[in-house]
């Protein structure tokens, strides 16, 4: 497994333990080999930490009583704790998670049947400032981990108890702003020695930073991209995303031709329909021009209304409009059933607590 950069807490006796999930297979094994283990000790600690999310070193029991007695004396496992959650009419749960600095973020499972989608953060905060979003309105505090993304995954994994059968990083956060951790992130997610979860059931979404959307391309695994599109106008896209204003449309376009040719994949151009701001005849005829000829689904989101906004959503009847219209000139578009908009845990509605305590 990958790591991440080390780092560590202070025990209440005063030493600094290590955080398991900093060391690499290399490091735990010259760890255990110090301990009088042998190196496969060092793979049977990954599992426990990785695949079956343990929360105390107590419950790995297959290693020796000692083994996990002088762990627990060196290392942590770290100590993100559930701070508050709310459950939707639809199944839908909200998580805010505390990570030991204090920081907190928000994650949602969206059960069906027998299937979980998990939408997790990237950064606590967000520095972009999309206009129509409630994560944009407090800024960033910081990056997360790539072990404290996919620690979100397991978090939900282990409530729901099911197996999370596809990813979303589309909660707090820009992933490409974070980009070294979002791809550790899916990584470990995809690995068989992780969570084990298909690469093109991992999506990342992107406002669109194009420098990371060409660096994203040339990654081997095939994982999903999704892009915020939300205007294919510029002057209304600066107004709505003014953190991707340098990134013109004319540039975004050309990227992701660049995308699909060097990959293959079929992206995902996501689009809030705002009423009156985005979903006019003007913009509709801008999408379809952007969209027309490549090889793209544009997936369309009746806005997830946030307090204190001043932003509406179009109505259903003109989220049919775009379909038919984008269908017309051979774009395939659908119509998102945004789950737990009730307790806030929609597409642009997370926010809550996401600073210091």
């Amino acid at each position: 497994m990958q790591p991440d950069t080390p780092a560590s807490t202070t025990h209440a006796t005063g030493e600094t333990l290590i955080d398991v999930h900093t060391l690499s297979r290399g490091a735990l094994t010259e760890l255990v080999g110090e301990l009088g283990q042998p190196a496969f000790r060092a793979k049977q600690i990954e599992e426990w930490v990785w695949a079956k999310n343990a929360s105390s070193f107590d419950e790995m029991s297959n290693l020796p009583k000692a083994l996990r007695e002088e762990l627990a004396r060196r290392l942590t496992l770290g100590t993100t704790e559930e701070a508050a959650r709310q459950v939707s009419a639809d199944g839908s749960r909200k998580y805010l998670l505390r990570y030991p600095d204090g920081v907190s973020v928000e994650c949602v499972g969206m059960p069906t049947k027998n299937r979980l989608a998990v939408c997790a953060s990237t950064q606590a905060g967000c520095a972009m400032g999309c206009a129509f979003c409630a994560t944009g309105t407090q800024g960033l505090t910081r990056s997360l981990t790539a072990a404290e993304i996919y620690e979100q995954v397991m978090h939900v994994r282990d409530d729901f108890n099911m197996r999370a059968t596809s990813v979303v990083l589309m909660g707090q956060g820009e992933p490409f702003m974070n980009y070294d951790a979002s791809l550790g992130a899916l990584r470990l997610l995809n690995s068989p020695d992780g969570a084990g979860i298909g690469a093109r059931h991992l999506t990342v979404s992107t406002c669109g930073v194009i420098p990371q959307i060409m660096r994203f391309a040339k990654e081997p695994e095939q994982f999903t991209l999704a892009v915020s599109l939300h205007s294919a106008i510029q002057a209304t896209r600066n107004a709505l995303m003014p953190g991707v204003r340098k990134y013109t449309l004319v540039n975004l376009y050309a990227v992701m031709g660049e995308y699909v040719n060097k990959t293959g994949r079929r992206p995902t151009y996501e689009y809030a329909l705002i009423g009156g701001v985005n979903d006019t005849d003007t913009e509709l005829q801008a999408l379809s021009d952007f969209c027309e000829g490549t090889l793209a689904h544009v997936n369309l989101i009746q806005l997830n209304e946030v307090k204190g906004s001043r932003f509406h959503p179009s109505s259903s009847a003109r989220a049919e409009d775009f379909v038919r219209r984008l269908g017309s000139v051979g774009v395939e578009a659908t119509i998102r059933n945004s789950r737990g908009a009730d307790i806030d845990a929609a597409c642009g509605q997370l926010k809550q607590l996401v600073g210091r305590r």
